[in-house]
């Protein structure tokens, strides 16, 4: 018997709650016994109470045990790498890491999520291409990566499925941005799929879950002790969100994007966090490098066309028009145009994000479906120098009214000002 409400209540008063209880609670979640609204007040009592490093590795456990497992370097007879991020605002760093890696002769494989409140997900950018599967069988999962060296799917009903649905709760009750569920949810995922090594892109900043250095430094740790509890590489990278990665944020506005990023034409940030993170991927496989050298092959693969032969291989090889002719367009574009001239000293990674949800791009509800389409499109960045009237970003609005609404809110996320700002890398720290 399943004892929620008072699990809850202990939760609620800053117990610690057993390994076995809270297994019992996630799994009987996952199997429909517990209501939503069960396991939304226990999230929000964790939101406040914290979890434990015990309770953290419970409640990760119960995820993975409430599907299948695959052990991919058995079935491939390979080291299998994988890379994951927090989330963040424009960020479609996988869209591009994924398929350089596979170029550099690593087996990539990946499970990834839809947007959580105001980040984008990876699943959501890859459904604006027409004709992408991202719900492919186990088997015909593991013959993808022997044979275009990389897969990137949705959770299905076999893999962690008691994440999957404690994923999309999370995203409607305001209890996205807890370390320990962050963490549990990521790590289930990597775990379940059989990552042998795994890079974590850890998200810090006004945009991000982590506001803090500290806070995104917790996260990292706690990430790492699960991956070594289950005999696991983890590095994790600390980057900055306290303005959008890159240009585009939207779905189909990400993936060109990404997509002129794997060419060589991409924005200089987001260009310079696909290379660091390629190169940090490769120094962790089984093809006995550095990271020195990783970054080297990374931008020879670039520079040579060879990364954008693999992102068409991979595109193709779960069923997606590989043409940027075929992603969806907005109807409507309108421009933000800057009210003063200046330096930009700051732009609101959580403003731009928040804009773009309210087009369409991200999920109000829990069921509600995505416009690939919407988004934004920002022309300049912290530190650039603007003069009165000149455009700032462009909006792609499914309407009128919603781009209206849309060039206030980027307006409103820009900060102009008479000095330039610090400078602030992309790459924070590493935590390994």
């Amino acid at each position: 018997m399943i004892r929620a409400p008072e699990l809850i209540q202990r939760k609620r008063d800053g117990e610690e709650l057993g390994g076995d209880d809270l297994r019992e609670l996630e799994l009987g979640y996952a199997r429909g016994e517990v209501p939503d609204y069960q396991m939304a007040a226990f999230c929000m009592a964790v939101f406040f109470r914290g979890l434990s490093s015990a309770e953290t590795f419970a409640l990760t456990d119960a995820m993975i045990r409430s599907g299948e497992t695959i052990d991919l370097g058995a079935a491939i007879g390979r080291k299998v790498v994988d890379k994951h991020s927090t989330g963040g605002v424009g960020d479609g760093t996988t869209l591009v890491v994924a398929p350089l890696a596979a170029e550099l002769g690593m087996q990539v494989v990946k499970l990834s999520g839809r947007g959580l409140g105001h980040t984008g997900g990876t699943l959501d950018k890859l459904e604006s291409i027409p004709g992408f599967r991202t719900e492919i069988p186990l088997t015909a999962f593991v013959e993808q990566v022997r044979d275009v060296g990389l897969a990137i799917i949705g959770q299905t009903g076999d893999l962690v499925p008691a994440d999957k649905l404690l994923y999309g709760l999370r995203d409607v009750t305001a209890t996205v941005d807890q370390p320990s569920l962050i963490a549990a949810s990521i790590m289930s995922k990597k775990l379940a799929a059989g990552a042998q090594a795994i890079v974590l892109d850890v998200k810090v900043g006004n945009g991000a879950f982590m506001k803090t250095l500290e806070d995104a430094r917790r996260l990292a740790e706690t990430m790492i002790a699960l991956g070594h509890e289950a005999g696991r590489e983890v590095v994790c990278l600390l980057t900055d969100m306290d303005q959008p990665l890159g240009a585009a944020v939207g779905n189909a506005l990400e993936v060109r994007e990404a997509r002129e990023t794997i060419r060589g034409r991409g924005p200089v940030d987001f260009t310079e966090l696909v290379l660091d993170a390629s190169a940090r991927l490769l120094a962790l496989s089984d093809l006995g490098v550095d990271v020195a050298e990783g970054r080297r092959r990374a931008e020879a693969a670039v520079a040579d066309g060879s990364a954008d032969d693999a992102w068409r291989r991979w595109i193709e090889a779960q069923g997606g028009d590989a043409d940027e002719s075929a992603l969806p367009a907005a109807p409507v574009v309108r421009q933000v145009r800057a009210t003063r001239a200046g330096f930009v000293s700051a732009l609101s990674a959580i403003g731009v994000g928040n804009a773009a949800v309210h087009l369409g791009a991200g999920r109000m509800t829990k069921d509600a479906a995505v416009d690939h389409a919407v988004g934004i499109v920002l022309h300049v960045k912290r530190g650039d120098l603007v003069e009165d009237g000149e455009p700032l970003a462009d909006v792609h609005g499914r309407t009128e009214a919603d781009a209206e609404v849309a060039v206030r809110e980027v307006l409103a996320a820009y900060d102009v000002s008479e000095s330039p700002p610090d400078e602030r890398p992309v790459l924070l720290d590493v935590v390994a």
